[in-house]
């Protein structure tokens, strides 16, 4: 490295050090400063991420403005070779950009021939992938120039001559060719070379896939890595942590941050808290209309909610300001999607996945759509590749396993539930269908602590607790099986939603028959008539009532054992009668 530039260098990772906040006037200084440097090099994402969050903070009178970066005897050299080549770059002209830095010495000048080396491999690779968007494997086409960068970029690493930007590109060749062990280091060397750098923080939290990893990681201790710890977080699920930590970088007076507000959007989508990560993106847009980043998720969360006008409206606007966008495609075929329009919301998938092969959004819910369409070939393929692309989405790996479950392959389903619920251990969906899956095996136990774990966790879609009691049904625990009704039919009236539930119904009817061997008429003849509210248990509520009738006229005496409370453990009940463990259901407050 010139002297100049080393020394430049050196001033940006000092800088960066330590990790308060207390000095924002100095960090919006590192932020403008490498934003231009970011730029300089063609990494538009890192120079945009730093321009927003520069952009969050009070603007710096004249005189504190950050001085231009000093140039080097190398630089001075390569100043027309790079300006040419730069002109190129930002044109897409990669090779001939590359062409025209050859034998460049300068660091940035070095980093642009390379970098354009590899954006050439990667542009000629997408467009052979674009050709042929049908059932690709892994690794059936490749980035042809990484091998040749991987030996050049060594030799430098070897001798010390890369600068935090060299690094990043070497760690991002390594990723490609699949040497993760080898690119995680070099990342964070990259990221204690460049602390100010986003690429190589955002590089690492894609290969970084649990907590664990995150511990023995040494990495530099600078304001930077409070927003990389936020980052990954969210995307290990960890949202109490990520929440924390975007919090705290709030109050150190990043309030205004549209990247922050996005994120913690995303946050409460990933946790289900839809009306929350409504309504934050919602203030999001008025804050930036124009923005089309994670515009995707929100989009999924309209559809969550069947909230057709505003994802329609939505549809409309990104059309307005970029069709060509991946985010635009996804929205669109979502808004398709929710009209049960799928052959047309595949279509936007694809079209995607055209501009953007490693969009793992619509990878997966191209999925979702030829699940729709019932094929469960082309499902599986895009399952498939949405796991190449992030190892952590949860959805691929559910859909997947549902996949399987409808060609009756359980063993399949079973490996694939379990991969999502480990990535989403309190996610009810996840531990219902993993029970479904036990439960087909004929593994009732594993099956049962499933569906107790499923409503322990707070169950989404209020069946775990009706597949539990239809468990202990079949295994002729009545007692078990009564109480998960009663539990049920407590959680489903406290909610108030009944008319959409069938299995109110069927738990009434449970319990009526059951009450009726107790004996506790009263009850029994109580959930009778709940029974006749329902069209399909109506003639056998009817009957029971009869029943009932007949049998206290004949002078039967209802069982006067007093009621114990309710989930009293059978050890500690003084009589093994059902009818003591089982308090009545008490319906006087519950009306359907």
């Amino acid at each position: 490295i010139g002297r100049a530039g080393a020394m430049a260098a050196a001033a940006m990772v000092a800088a960066a050090g330590g990790s308060d906040f207390s000095d924002l006037r100095e960090i919006k200084k590192q932020l403008l400063s490498v934003a231009e440097r970011s730029r300089e090099r063609g990494l538009q994402h890192s120079g945009k991420w730093a321009a927003e969050l520069a952009f969050a903070l009070e603007p710096l009178p004249l005189s504190e403005l950050p001085p231009p970066p000093v140039l080097t005897e190398e630089d001075a050299r390569d100043l027309d070779a790079y300006t040419l080549a730069k002109s190129y770059f930002d044109l897409k002209e990669y090779d001939r950009a590359a062409y025209f830095l050859q034998g460049c010495k300068s660091q940035k000048a070095y980093f642009l021939y390379m970098y354009s080396r590899y954006l050439s491999g990667e542009k000629k690779k997408d467009d052979e992938t674009v050709d042929s968007l049908g059932p690709l494997e892994k690794g059936q086409v490749k980035n042809e120039a990484l091998r040749e960068l991987r030996v050049e970029l060594s030799k430098k690493h070897k001798a010390q001559e890369l600068d935090g930007f060299g690094l990043y590109l070497y760690g991002v060749v390594l990723r490609k060719l699949d040497l993760v062990k080898e690119a995680i280091d070099v990342f964070v060397e990259a990221a204690h070379a460049l602390p100010l750098h986003w690429g190589a923080w955002l590089e690492l939290c894609n290969l970084i896939t649990d907590k664990e990893m995150l511990k023995f990681l040494s990495l530099p201790d600078t304001w930077m890595k409070e927003f990389f710890l936020a980052h990954i977080y969210t995307e290990l699920q960890l949202i109490e942590e990520a929440l924390q930590k975007y919090q705290s970088l709030i109050d150190a007076g990043f309030s205004k941050s549209t990247y922050i507000i996005s994120q913690i959007a995303v946050a409460y989508h990933n946790i289900r808290d839809i009306d929350k990560a409504l309504s934050i993106f919602n203030e999001l847009r008025k804050q930036d209309p124009y923005r089309i980043e994670n515009m995707d998720t929100f989009s999924n969360l309209l559809y969550v909610r069947s909230m057709k006008p505003e994802l329609s409206y939505l549809a409309h606007n990104l059309c307005e300001i970029d069709k060509y966008r991946v985010e635009t495609c996804c929205v669109i075929g979502n808004y398709y999607s929710l009209r049960s329009q799928h052959e047309k919301a595949a279509l936007y998938f694809q079209r995607a996945l055209k501009l953007n092969p490693r969009y793992l959004g619509a990878w997966t819910l191209m999925g979702h759509e030829y699940m729709e369409m019932k094929n469960t070939s082309a499902a599986i393929q895009a399952y498939r590749h949405a796991i190449e692309v992030n190892k952590r989405d949860y959805r691929a790996w559910y859909g997947l396993g549902q996949t399987y479950e409808i060609l009756k392959m359980p063993f399949y389903c079973l490996y694939y539930y379990r991969r999502a619920h480990q990535l989403r251990p309190n996610d009810s969906r996840m531990l219902v269908a993993l029970g479904e899956c036990y439960e087909k095996l004929n593994q009732l136990v594993e099956a049962k602590k499933c569906y107790w774990r499923a409503y322990a966790v707070g169950d989404v879609e209020k069946m775990a607790l009706v597949k539990l009691a239809k468990l202990h049904e079949q295994l002729n625990e009545s007692e078990q099986a009564a109480q998960c009704y009663i539990k049920y039919i407590q959680d489903i009236y406290s909610c108030g939603e009944v008319v959409e539930h069938l299995e109110v119904s069927t738990a009434f009817r449970y319990l009526a028959q059951y009450y009726f061997k107790c004996k506790l008429w009263d009850e029994a003849s109580a959930c009778a008539q709940k029974c006749c509210a329902f069209n399909d248990t109506r003639e056998e509520g009817k009957a029971l009532l009869r029943q009932i009738l007949q049998l206290r006229n004949q002078g039967e005496t209802s069982s006067t054992d007093v009621a114990a409370p309710f989930f009293l453990p059978a050890s500690l009940s003084a009589s093994n009668t059902p009818t003591r463990r089982v308090s009545p259901l008490n319906l006087s407050s519950v009306t359907p």
